[in-house]
């Protein structure tokens, strides 16, 4: 936020504000910060008049017509799945508005001939931060058959020692600082969607290579644990589960073997589409070559991507993202007006000369 006031007034320069309202529409997951950080930046540039929704999206809901179609929005901005995604970008697409969408997208960690693994183990537990609920969790890997057993031995070890609990769950005498790894999913209907996904996936020929036992889980007395859900993983899901192409968005991991690179990319981009990805190779060009065509907005060598706003790029490929790519600057120009026939970087079969 101090950043954005520090530097709105050279982002403005030769700019103003759109026409109308623009509709936010935003995920439950992140409502400080998707919510607040949009709200943040429409109040720098002096909309004049704001629309706020907080919608379910990604746990399905629909959202009104009205802060999407209506004539007075000058720009929707949309956070959320792709089932009402796609909706919202079909509307304001046919009605030529200014949009940035941002949708589910399955992101992947790839492993081709790497030798650093204690790197990679360092990293998973944060990986099942928030119980993977959030856009740029990383969950799913797609791994070279032949180091397999490295990395086995690598992720294995570290995803069992995950905890869940509830934060006052302790003894204070004796576990004066518990670890957390994370805690529940959004809701218990969700809690049930990812068993379900899971019971459905083994039944069809996946391997369960772990899943944490719920009395592991460190709870309070009577509390409703009917929203935890102890880490999976899963090897080989087959073509006909949704945990194959598609963000389970829980703490459940799936990893993929592959033999050839074509194999390795064609798994990376199961999903037409993410905002993230790493690949974690020792040869630099082999990186540079593979990198490019892996459909993600930012791919990150040997390490994780984050959103990473400021002076950054943010957005997505294929049906992950719709619209203008933001960040900092660009976030600013994608709901001000600039020059005559300006054109915005986004996710459009050319560049978009936004209306």
């Amino acid at each position: 936020m101090r950043w954005y006031v520090d530097g709105i007034e050279p982002m403005l320069a030769g700019r103003a504000p759109l026409d109308g309202p623009v509709s936010n529409i935003a995920s439950w997951n992140y409502p400080m910060s998707v919510l607040v950080h949009a709200v943040l930046v429409l109040v720098l540039v002096l909309v004049l008049v704001l629309v706020l929704v907080l919608a379910l999206a990604l746990a399905g809901n629909t959202v009104s017509q009205a802060p999407v179609r209506a004539p007075e929005i000058g720009c929707v901005s949309f956070a959320g799945g792709r089932d009402t995604g796609a909706a919202v970008a079909t509307a304001v697409t046919d009605l030529g508005k200014r949009r940035v969408l941002e949708q589910e997208g399955l992101n992947t960690w790839g492993i081709w001939n790497p030798s650093d693994f204690d790197t990679l183990a360092a990293v998973i537990p944060k990986l099942f931060d928030y119980g993977k609920q959030r856009c740029t969790a990383y969950p799913r890997f797609v791994v070279q058959r032949e180091p397999f057993d490295a990395f086995l031995t690598a992720y294995l070890p570290v995803v069992r020692t995950l905890t869940t609990r509830h934060p006052l769950a302790v003894e204070r005498r004796t576990d004066p600082y518990p670890r957390l790894d994370f805690g529940p999913v959004i809701n218990a209907a969700k809690a049930k969607e990812l068993r379900d996904q899971v019971a459905e996936a083994v039944d069809r020929g996946a391997v369960l290579l772990y899943r944490g036992d719920p009395a592991d889980a460190r709870v309070l007395p009577g509390q409703d644990t009917s929203a935890y859900v102890q880490p999976v993983a899963l090897l080989n899901p087959p073509p006909s589960s949704p945990l194959h192409h598609a963000e389970p968005f829980g703490p459940v991991d799936t990893i993929v073997l592959v033999d050839t690179e074509a194999e390795l990319l064609a798994a990376m981009n199961a999903s037409n589409g993410a905002l993230v990805a790493t690949l974690s190779t020792d040869d630099r060009a082999t990186y540079a070559r593979l990198a490019p065509q892996i459909r993600a907005c930012k791919v990150g060598h040997g390490r994780p991507r984050s959103r990473g706003d400021r002076e950054e790029l943010f957005g997505g490929f294929g049906a992950s993202w719709r619209g203008a790519v933001v960040g900092g600057e660009l976030l600013v120009r994608a709901v001000t007006r600039g020059p005559a026939g300006e054109r915005l970087p986004g996710n459009f079969p050319e560049y978009h000369l936004m209306p």
